[in-house]
């Protein structure tokens, strides 16, 4: 009994470490994306990078692809894979084309993107206090953008549409729990990414190096390792505990883009960073005090 306590006393901490562990893992997978550049298509570094997820993921779709589905289902699964499919090639295009903490930063809307979608399409309430985070993380988003102040790229368009892509896929995603097994939900989601992406990376596809394809293999392990670090997180702290943590990322990520790529680190884009955080935060810990969690940790939207 005493150790049990003791593991429960340590909980917050371990759940922190999770946490701290996914955001070197994502950083890692910026750096390695971002180091690749545009030297390949958005579409084509993509599927490669599903493609590799099919290998890992392999034992599991062969168990899907055998049972029984009814075609809701079916379409439920190619519609979360399609969404996520553009969010994919927004984010790879983003990544090569503007600073690392952009895209990090820009992509911690996610989770008002998912607010904003669950009241609207699938009918839940949202309060007055949520009203107001969600208008705080958009004002962060105008600080990071500046209109009229800085240049808004392409990539920052496509980054902001990328981060609508995954909101969507997140929504479908919550559809399907109730369906089908998390494995299930993920192996499918990399099968139909990798099918969608297929035919814009072969009508565009360029010679890869081994190097080329060993580090986008080695985003999808990290990727991996990093959705797992978080879902080891979730199961030993609430989300209101961990959240902050996610705002090492961005710092993780101006660090990277200054040290390796000789980026300017942007104080507005750092403050309009730690805005959004702490809105997600503020709503993470509402909805853990009234029980319902129905606010994602920003960065569980990512599907990278």
């Amino acid at each position: 009994m005493e150790h049990k306590t003791q593991i429960a006393g340590n909980a917050p901490t371990i759940a922190i470490l999770w946490m701290l562990a996914m955001t070197l893992c994502f950083t890692m997978v910026n750096i390695i994306v971002h180091y690749l550049g545009a030297e390949l298509p958005a579409a084509q570094s993509g599927f490669i990078r599903y493609a590799w997820g099919i290998v890992f993921m392999a034992p599991v779709l062969w168990r899907i692809l055998r049972k029984g589905y009814p075609a809701k289902t079916w379409g439920l699964f190619g519609l979360r894979g399609a969404f996520n499919a553009a969010g994919v090639l927004l984010w790879f295009y983003a990544m090569a084309r503007i600073p690392i903490a952009d895209v990090t930063a820009i992509g911690y809307l996610n989770p008002i993107v998912v607010t904003l979608g669950a009241a609207l399409l699938l009918g839940e309430g949202i309060a007055w206090r949520r009203i107001l985070a969600i208008v705080v993380a958009l004002v962060g988003a105008l600080i990071i953008l500046r209109p009229g102040l800085r240049e808004i790229t392409p990539g920052h368009y496509s980054q902001l549409a990328a981060a609508v892509m995954f909101g969507g896929s997140y929504l479908l995603a919550k559809r399907l729990t109730g369906i089908a097994a998390p494995t299930e939900i993920v192996g499918m989601l990399t099968l139909v990414v990798a099918v969608c992406l297929a035919p814009l990376a072969i009508a565009q596809w360029q010679p890869v190096t081994l190097k080329e394809a060993g580090l986008l293999g080695l985003v999808a392990v990290l990727a991996t390792l990093a959705h797992y670090a978080m879902t080891r997180a979730f199961a030993a702290a609430p989300i209101s505990a961990t959240q902050p943590v996610v705002f090492l990322q961005l710092v993780w990520a101006s660090a990277a883009g200054w040290f390796i790529f000789g980026e300017a680190v942007d104080p507005y884009v750092i403050a309009g960073g730690a805005i959004i955080v702490s809105s997600v935060s503020y709503m993470a810990w509402r909805e853990a005090r009234l029980k319902r969690r129905v606010t994602p940790l920003a960065g569980a939207t990512k599907q990278i």
